[in-house]
């Protein structure tokens, strides 16, 4: 990195770090979620940016320098191709299933049985293999047959090719642009695992009053694999917070009181666990969290971004967690979509002067700018906060990272399928070092759980 990116990158994420740590930078940072505007902005189609990572690079580099004032840059992707090649059938993808230029869509289905609590809750690995990945998987329908072996390989490899290509876009925004990654790693809720991709939304609502037991037993025991899993892909260096997308605490899908029994006690212990790690955390509260989002004063100070959608109100949400957590949103969708570049100018004025004062506030949309937003009216956004959103003209930008968790920290007990004491046995014992063989035999047989894992959402 050249000593101009590397500056460029300390100033952008320092900002960013700052603003989460509810301090005062010298000015309120611009880290919005681009939800694919990026990418529409570059002229590409949505197929195009799912089927061909060429085109990402191509994206970023347009948008990082038509808008050089962002100061942190969404990484989640798609790739097409993993999906094809296991015939994953939990989304419909632009180009496949759906118009080129249309956004991805969650597919809704009942992927676990209402009996099968005990499966997944004492032994995930058959759950996995014998009952979901059948399920989800087109290509794994017979398990055991040639189609589905080769669907497992496949998977693995795209995977891997998956995780190089984030990789290695990760490294080209930090080094050749400067831009600093908004997020790292994700996790969900223990409740979305269960109300998305397992039970299905018709299917947990009827557990939440046919056995709300089994919901809470499922969800404390799915926290080790979701904290593991999440800290696989998580910045080593903890310069990024962990993308945490919620989904079925908003209200109406629970009330207060379902939420405050069924979904918060193990989501407050996931996210604790990651904080206990060395961790941020920025959760999308995607829909109307109003009734809830108070909980999130339970946490450490400082903590956890939480991005307010459209549907809740960015002015309450100052009052419940201003000096508590750090949130950002407040720009109207339809706003951005059809407003005009003086009515953003009014609303960013208005947000600056409001729920940017004294910091902890970041400038988004409802969960990220849409990727049909008018370019005009996001440049507008961002010149209005150059112009109402400056705190300092002083601010010391020496970026916060750590490559060692706290003291004493200690991960939760790591899955496997085959424990070494049995692949042990089967050699006959070993005539080197055990330990050498044996963790790298766990290695990989965690690597694989958490693939597996993987296709729970």
């Amino acid at each position: 990195m050249s000593e101009k990116m590397q500056q460029l990158y300390n100033e952008r994420l320092r900002r960013y770090q700052a603003a989460i740590a509810l301090e005062m930078p010298d000015r309120i940072p611009i880290s919005a979620g681009s939800n694919y505007f990026a990418e529409v902005y570059a002229g590409h189609s949505n197929q195009e940016f799912i089927y061909d990572v060429n085109k990402w690079t191509e994206a970023d580099v347009k948008f990082v320098n038509d808008f050089p004032e962002v100061d942190a840059f969404r990484s989640g992707r798609f790739w097409g191709p993993l999906h094809d090649a296991v015939g994953f059938n939990m989304y419909k993808l632009p180009g496949r299933d759906l118009s080129p230029r249309t956004q991805f869509q969650f597919v809704e289905g009942e992927r676990m049985k209402a009996d099968e609590y005990d499966l997944l809750i004492n032994d995930p690995v058959t759950f996995l293999f014998e009952r979901f990945l059948p399920r989800t998987l087109n290509d794994f329908k017979e398990p055991g047959s040639i189609r589905a072996n080769m669907a497992l390989i496949k998977g693995s490899i795209a995977s891997g090719m998956m995780g190089g290509f984030m990789r290695n876009r990760s490294i080209y925004l930090q080094n050749e642009l400067g831009m600093p990654n908004s997020m790292g790693g994700v996790f969900l809720a223990p409740f979305d695992y269960l109300a998305d991709g397992l039970r299905g939304l018709r299917g947990v609502m009827l557990d939440v009053r046919r056995q709300p037991d089994k919901i809470l037993e499922a969800c404390d025991a799915l926290i080790p694999d979701i904290v593991n899993a999440g800290l696989a892909i998580a910045d080593p260096l903890r310069r990024s917070p962990i993308f945490l997308p919620l989904h079925r605490g908003a209200f109406p899908f629970l009330s207060p009181k379902q939420f405050d029994e069924l979904y918060w006690p193990s989501l407050k212990k996931t996210m604790l666990m990651f904080i206990e790690a060395g961790y941020t955390i920025r959760a999308y509260l995607e829909g109307d969290w109003g009734p809830n989002w108070h909980h999130f004063r339970e946490l450490p100070k400082g903590k956890v971004l939480c991005d307010i959608d459209v549907q809740g109100d960015i002015f309450m949400a100052k009052e419940e967690l201003g000096g508590y957590q750090c949130i950002a949103g407040g720009m109207p969708d339809s706003m951005l979509i059809l407003g005009t570049p003086a009515e953003v100018k009014e609303r960013v004025k208005l947000l600056c002067e409001t729920v940017g004062k004294d910091g902890g506030f970041i400038i988004n949309g409802g969960c990220g700018i849409p990727y049909d937003a008018r370019p005009e009216n996001f440049r507008a956004m961002i010149d209005a906060v150059l112009e109402y959103g400056r705190y300092s003209d002083t601010f010391d930008f020496e970026i916060q990272m750590n490559p060692n968790p706290p003291a004493g920290w200690q991960p939760p007990k790591r899955r496997v399928a085959t424990p070494w004491e049995v692949k042990l046995q089967e050699l006959g014992g070993v005539k080197g070092d055990e330990e050498l063989i044996r963790k790298n035999w766990e290695m990989l047989e965690h690597m694989a759980f958490n693939w597996l894992f993987s296709w729970m959402w």
